[in-house]
């Protein structure tokens, strides 16, 4: 019990501390975007956005050793085996090293291919060039020096990291802010942008050896130790593969719109996605830590309370995203309009294709979790043909379409995967009963939610609310907290008259089973 009891109170705090730190980037991310795109210009934040998706690939090489690390630590950390965590960071801290010099050769390379990449910009190839080496630099930061931080993680004090990375980065963004305001140096905003990397590395390491006294890993020892932990490359090589897909549409979504497009509109789709991923970020922080409590319920059996809980999950990842997906619709264009200006809006066309994505990345999360706390990584093929179908589809898009065709690769490749596979390979394999009650119900859930939308679409149409709300913030403030209470109630409402799985979540806060 006392365990458990720290778990939540752990749980909690790393919760709590997200929730701050969340609204405070979040309101700094609009002020400082603005102060960017105003004074800088859309072009060079199409750029460094631009660049940094470019790193984003050679971060490739990293995927799943971090998560791999997480998942064998688990053990140690519960019985406070020093030695053996000792080891394990070792051997984490060998392995990242390697990465970090094969990122640094393929960088350098990459860097040979700039001139190409960058033909026709409006920036001279020294800033191109400088950016390009700064944000490298500070990728490679995280693999020579604060690769320890994968153990607050695996320890639930997360929180840590949080505080400190998110401090930095908000005192990063003010100096940033002032600096483009002021002085309208791209030179002086990288180099800020690098400083404060390499200040942030130095704290983060402080803390970690003021919470880990006893942490003594040895990089040079890792090469010997390597071999007695053969399940870290095991589950390493399982877990890059299942992370590729996503990676790679999200790395490769701003190049092909640069490349069929233009870097403007990678600055212009980049306000969109700023808030959506903000949003994102805040349904991860309450949500995902559900993730270990599904593992301990499938270690624990009883097939009947398993499925009980992925329905009630389901029900509550429906409920946020339907109510979401409507807010979104209704104020992401006036919100455009009033924090930037009308000029900076994309068509009603890629607003809805961004919903979908949106709405897809949501309410997989479920899904995600069970087949996690199953252990059913070997369809590796699964984010491979993901991976293909996306290109495919958004070359070919791009190409006739523009940013619309390039968005629809996306959504056609996870619903394939995501949508069919995925639930498909969960229900037959892991809960092991015909995947028609699951499709079924998630037909019937998408109705239920679309029922509210289109009631509450239909009354602001009548009423041309639209017109008001363009007024100013005092309007738009009002609209948006008077049609989130509506929404979220009736969303609420028909889901809990609809579905068992929210009438087991309502009946779990009422009784706190």
């Amino acid at each position: 019990m006392p365990q458990q009891e720290s778990r939540v109170k752990k749980s909690l705090l790393n919760a709590r501390v997200n929730l701050i730190f969340y609204f405070l980037t979040l309101i700094l991310s609009f002020f400082s975007r603005k102060i960017f795109l105003d004074t800088l210009g859309a072009d060079f934040v199409g750029l460094t956005g631009t660049l940094q998706n470019l790193l984003g690939f050679l971060n490739l090489a990293e995927l799943g050793i971090g998560s791999a690390i997480g998942y064998v630590l688990y053990k140690p950390l519960f019985e406070h085996d020093e030695g053996k965590i000792n080891e394990i960071i070792s051997v984490f801290g060998y392995l990242y090293r390697w990465i970090g010099f094969i990122i640094l050769g393929a960088g350098i390379v990459l860097a040979c291919f700039l001139p190409l990449i960058f033909p026709n910009t409006e920036f001279e190839m020294g800033v191109i060039f400088f950016a390009y080496f700064s944000f490298l630099a500070s990728s490679l930061i995280g693999y020579f020096a604060n690769y320890k931080q994968t153990l607050l993680g695996a320890d639930q004090k997360n929180y840590v990291v949080t505080a400190y990375f998110q401090t930095a980065t908000i005192v990063k963004t003010l100096i940033q802010m002032a600096s483009a305001y002021y002085t309208g140096s791209y030179y002086l905003w990288v180099a800020i942008e690098l400083t404060f990397g390499i200040i942030y590395s130095f704290i983060l390491n402080w803390k970690i050896n003021q919470v880990y006294p006893w942490l003594r890993s040895e990089v040079r020892q890792g090469k010997q130790l390597f071999k007695k932990y053969p399940e870290v490359m095991k589950y390493t090589k399982q877990l890059f593969v299942h992370k590729l897909g996503g990676v790679v549409q999200n790395q490769t979504t701003p190049f092909l719109t640069y490349a069929f497009v233009s870097l403007q509109t990678v600055a212009f789709y980049g306000n969109y996605t700023i808030i959506t991923d903000k949003l994102s970020l805040l349904i991860s922080n309450f949500l995902e830590s559900t993730g270990a409590g599904v593992g301990n319920l499938i270690a624990e059996g009883g097939k009947e309370k398993i499925k009980k809980v992925f329905w009630e999950l389901l029900s509550i990842r429906f409920w946020i995203a339907g109510t979401l997906i409507f807010l979104l619709y209704e104020l992401l264009p006036s919100f455009i309009v009033l924090w930037i200006g009308n000029e900076y809006l994309l068509s009603d066309t890629v607003l809805v294709l961004l919903l979908l994505s949106f709405f897809i990345s949501i309410t997989r999360g479920v899904t995600d979790q069970f087949v996690f706390g199953y252990g059913l990584f070997y369809d590796t093929w699964a984010p491979i043909a993901e991976s293909v179908i996306y290109i495919v589809i958004a070359i070919i898009g791009g190409i006739f379409y523009g940013l619309e065709g390039i968005l629809c690769g996306g959504i056609i490749s996870r619903f394939v995967i995501i949508g069919i596979w995925k639930p498909y390979f969960l229900f037959t394999k892991g809960f092991q009963i015909s995947v028609w009650k699951y499709w079924g119900n998630w037909i019937k859930y998408l109705v239920l939610i679309a029922i509210p939308f289109f009631t509450l679409e239909r009354s602001i149409d009548y009423f041309n609310l639209q017109i008001y709300i363009l007024n100013g913030w005092v309007h738009w403030v009002l609209f948006a907290t008077s049609i989130t209470i509506i929404s979220s109630i009736l969303y609420y409402i028909v889901l809990y008259i609809g579905t068992k799985g929210m009438r087991y979540f309502t009946e779990r806060i009422i009784y706190k089973k």
